[in-house]
């Protein structure tokens, strides 16, 4: 079984322009992500997918795969699926470019349940970790999402979901930034309409959901720190000094 892992990676986000090219302790985010990526060992092969020369750049400076993508893309996703359609694969993972944070046993989870998955239940794998903060649960740059009984997702949102219209003891969850795919599973994503719900809240994990695709959710108590804003860089900063320490 063949596991790769692509890292799309935009210049222009629209939160944070140029965020993954800021520096994240003497190297741009981008780099970091990489490199986590690759150090784990788990992947045949590890490329960034991006349209921007500079970060094309950045990573080949540092000795790094790129793809360049030849098209215009809305999402991560869609990004690599045209990047997993010249390389063969079983399993796509995809590490978004802002998660500088990722670890072995995170994505190791994810290549496991896809790969254990012999009824081939599940389409997409993805992750979540338990959030109480009234400001986390609040704040749109997390993505909040809701399961069923058997982890794979109902919903996600920007906004606090479920809606606490009864005082119960209802765990919420943020959803990381990272999918396991089956490649046939991204192929068809790619191939799939944006809905109304994908573009109301500019979640492409949405699409999964509104064409039938299952998402199964994986628990985890390991916190990353996706870069949305700068304060998040700071945040993203002070932690990766002092995991150094």
């Amino acid at each position: 079984m063949k596991v790769i892992a692509l890292i799309p990676a935009r210049y222009d986000a629209s939160r944070f322009p140029g965020k993954l090219l800021q520096d994240l302790a003497g190297k741009p985010v981008i780099v970091r992500t990489y490199e986590a990526t690759l150090q784990t060992n788990l992947f045949d092969e590890v490329f960034v997918v991006t349209d921007s020369r500079s970060i094309a750049e950045s990573i080949s400076g540092y000795g790094g795969k790129y793809i360049f993508s030849s098209r215009q893309h809305a999402t991560g996703s869609d990004r690599i699926a045209e990047a997993a359609e010249q390389i063969e694969a079983d399993i796509v993972i995809n590490v978004q470019g802002d998660e500088p944070f990722v670890n072995k046993a995170v994505l190791s989870s994810l290549i496991d349940v896809l790969s254990q998955d012999t009824a081939r239940q599940i389409d997409v794998a993805s992750l979540v970790f338990p959030i109480d903060q009234p400001e986390a649960i609040a704040n749109p740059n997390n993505v909040k999402v809701v399961m069923d009984k058997q982890d794979f997702a109902l919903y996600f949102s920007r906004a606090p979901i479920p809606y606490p219209a009864a005082e119960t003891k209802l765990q919420y969850y943020q959803h990381i930034g990272i999918y396991a795919f089956r490649k046939r599973a991204l192929q068809a994503f790619a191939g799939l309409p944006a809905d109304d719900l994908e573009l109301t809240e500019k979640l492409e994990n949405l699409r999964f959901l509104y064409h039938g695709m299952r998402v199964k959710m994986l628990k985890t108590n390991h916190k990353s720190i996706g870069i949305d804003t700068p304060e998040d860089l700071v945040k993203a900063i002070a932690k990766y000094k002092k995991e150094k320490l």
